[in-house]
């Protein structure tokens, strides 16, 4: 038995659940997210709870299980509260700026690298050159934010590049230090 997929969602005031199906529809005061579940997977609403069930109990319908809960839980609180991803440029000369829905980022090549945000995805960047992702949903938040920080991964030495915020770099000692 999943143990994440027989939890209850619980549907906070304010956000209306519609079921069709496979297909469903999530409103709430920050826009609406809408995805098609698998058939192995039965979502239905119970008062102020959505019920997610398993149409067997194979080992793959079980994962289809606990992984269908924590997608439509992910929709719900990303239609009431949103989520958010923060990176963090660092390194001499490196700067992030955004405009237009477009962030241009200086890190270290010939020319500045112009990344377009999807559709949903909100940015803003600090003084401290800390970029801040927002949107309601976690899946493409997440890709976007992985995006940008393929485009210079942080480098062991010095730890320069684009990182996120609670991720560590492991440092490495380098050549003058490994001789002695």
């Amino acid at each position: 038995m999943s143990r994440i997929g027989k939890q209850p969602i619980p549907v906070p005031a304010g956000v209306s659940v519609d079921i069709q199906g496979t297909h469903i529809v999530v409103k709430g005061p920050k826009g609406s997210l809408e995805r098609d579940l698998r058939p192995e997977v039965e979502v239905s609403q119970e008062g102020e709870q959505l019920v997610v069930k398993a149409k067997g109990t194979s080992r793959r319908v079980r994962a289809f299980w606990g992984l269908t809960r924590s997608l439509v839980s992910n929709m719900v609180v990303g239609v009431h509260n949103g989520f958010q991803k923060k990176l963090a440029v660092e390194g001499v000369g490196y700067r992030a700026s955004f405009a237009n829905g477009v962030l241009t980022l200086n890190v270290g090549y010939s020319n500045p690298v112009e990344f377009r945000l999807p559709d949903g995805i909100g940015c803003t960047v600090d003084k401290d050159n800390t970029i801040t992702l927002e949107g309601i949903d976690k899946e493409l938040l997440g890709l976007t934010a992985a995006r940008i920080r393929e485009i210079r991964k942080p480098e062991p030495y010095k730890g320069k590049g684009i990182r996120y915020i609670d991720e560590h770099i492991v440092r490495k000692v380098g050549k003058a230090g490994g001789a002695v």
